[in-house]
């Protein structure tokens, strides 16, 4: 049986520096969904890459004393080999200055103008060159700064394309409607539904003041507008207007594409991008999970505020496993997330050095001390029965729970699921009381039979967290003597492996931090 596809794509990043954690969410969050869909068992494709062209780049690398397409080499260069460090799985990295894309965007301008979904115009307004977008004066912040990064915005007046969106104001709208899940949160969805409702105004789409983009071929002295550029990658990168075999797969044909991206470019994505493929003659195929900002104790992330981590200085000193644990279990589908050392470390001790660290190390070395590191599956006993119905009940609720949550891009929902288990199993431990079992020789049957259980708890507990701690959970396979047919959701069940083979000495997965030690580094008072 062939089977069922998913293409998941995270926004294309902005070749404008280096990657800061508030704007590799979206690759950390989606490299858990694209690993667990592949364990779920979809031919799955990720695309992550470059959006590398614009007035921001051209000025960036005229500052910089060298040729735009440099200063994007460079970037992309570094950033792929970022996503290589976090281990990133994703099966493209596109970047809007490769030919194919070049070419296929090319197509698509001339398709559009051909059939007047594109007309020449001209334009005055307000304009954000960080943020690439025009603004009316009701949209602007106070000073005529840009609302959505409260940059200055510059007045521009010049020819320009313009995409016909009113013409598809209603189109969009009663598509919206028939698809419910369309567009989630369903705070995200009423803001584009109040957004269009307002009257869409139709979308400058090119500029004649820069020229480091792609031209419009037959008005070569046009740059096509970066963002139509950079959403069409979706599409070009599965051979649009090329080879369109994959294309046909993925999209035309495909079971699910998933576009995540944040709050704030909710509207290039619910709007425009849909537009362009109602223009095109496309399929909407995708659904759009729109999800906050990684927020400071001071507010949003952001170089000019000096608040700025960076995702290597926390790999390097925690971990990667802790970094992408921390990231998708804070980071709620609704609201804005908070990243602060204090809560970093805080989680860090009690998930993962305590409550997943301990269960592991603790079960290892009861099975080397009293079963020699071996042990198999035995009836359930009469004296254990209660803990372990109740640890079987809350394994099969949350591993439901679980699937249903990552089916749902509820990533923080999906972690706590798994940890509901973990809790638990902790517990259990104190219920049964393996080291007293382990004082009668009569209870040897009933000791095997508690050991079992932990060890099949964290057989179950590691397989659904290989999404997102992608390390750890290979060491904890290994010591465990799990073999990779038994790390797959079709072996997901309680009591799926009958026998284990742990390691003589567990390692310490997780060191608990100091936590004087860990404030004093980054000036925290107690």
């Amino acid at each position: 049986m062939e089977k069922k596809t998913c293409y998941i794509t995270t926004p294309i990043y902005y070749a404008s520096g280096e990657v800061h954690i508030g704007n590799s969410y979206s690759t950390i969050a989606c490299d858990a969904l694209a690993r667990y869909k592949r364990l779920a068992g979809y031919d799955t494709v990720y695309l992550t890459g470059m959006d590398e062209h614009g007035q921001k780049i051209e000025e960036a690398a005229k500052k910089a004393g060298v040729e735009p397409q440099e200063f994007v080499d460079n970037i992309a260069s570094k950033t792929s080999d970022l996503w290589k460090e976090l281990k990133i799985s994703n099966d493209g990295f596109i970047r809007t200055s490769y030919d194919y894309h070049v070419s296929a965007v090319q197509k698509m301008f001339e398709k559009l103008l051909a059939q007047d979904d594109i007309y020449l115009g001209s334009y005055e307004g307000n304009y954000c060159v960080a943020c690439e977008s025009f603004f009316t004066k009701t949209q602007l912040g106070e000073g005529e700064t840009c609302p959505d990064c409260g940059a200055k915005t510059r007045i521009v007046k010049e020819e320009s394309y313009f995409l016909r969106l009113k013409k598809y104001e209603k189109q969009l709208l009663d598509y919206i409607d028939a698809h419910p899940d369309f567009i989630m949160p369903l705070t995200r969805r009423n803001e584009v539904i109040s957004f269009i409702k307002q009257g869409l105004e139709d979308l400058c789409v090119s500029r004649t003041s820069y020229k480091w983009g792609v031209q419009v071929p037959s008005n070569p002295k046009h740059v096509i507008y970066v963002w139509i550029d950079a959403l069409a990658n979706y599409i070009t990168y599965l051979g649009y207007n090329n080879d369109e075999t994959n294309f046909k797969k993925y999209w035309l044909d495909g079971d699910e594409v998933i576009h995540v991206v944040g709050k704030d470019i909710l509207r290039f994505h619910a709007i425009y991008w849909p537009i362009m493929l109602m223009a095109l003659g496309l399929p909407i195929k995708f659904k759009l999970y729109a999800h906050g900002w990684i927020m400071m104790s001071g507010g949003k992330m952001s170089k000019s505020k000096g608040n700025v981590v960076y995702p290597l200085t926390v790999k390097e000193r925690y971990g990667l496993d802790p970094l992408r644990f921390y990231l998708c279990k804070e980071m709620p589908t609704t609201e804005d997330g908070l990243f602060t050392y204090e809560r970093f470390i805080e989680q860090y001790n009690v998930y993962l050095a305590n409550d997943l660290g301990n269960l592991v190390s603790r079960s290892i070395a009861m099975v080397n001390k009293y079963f020699g590191g071996s042990i198999e599956k035995v009836p359930n006993t009469d004296l254990n029965k209660d803990a372990n119905n109740e640890l079987e009940r809350i394994i099969s609720e949350n591993v439901a729970k679980y699937h249903e949550c990552m089916q749902s891009f509820q990533l923080q929902n999906a972690i706590n699921a798994i940890f509901e288990i973990v809790g638990f199993a902790n517990k259990y431990i104190d219920l049964t009381t393996p080291w007293a079992l382990a004082k009668d020789e009569n209870l040897k049957n009933e000791l095997n039979d508690c050991l079992y259980h932990l060890l099949e708890t964290l057989r179950i507990v590691t397989i659904m967290l290989q999404p997102f701690m992608v390390e750890t959970t290979i060491t904890i396979f290994d010591e465990l003597g799990v073999d990779k047919d038994y790390q797959v959701f079709e072996k997901i069940a309680y009591g799926a492996k009958t026998s284990y083979k742990v390691i003589e000495k567990a390692i310490v997965l997780f060191k608990r931090l100091d936590l004087a030690e860990e404030y004093k580094k980054y000036g925290i008072s107690e």
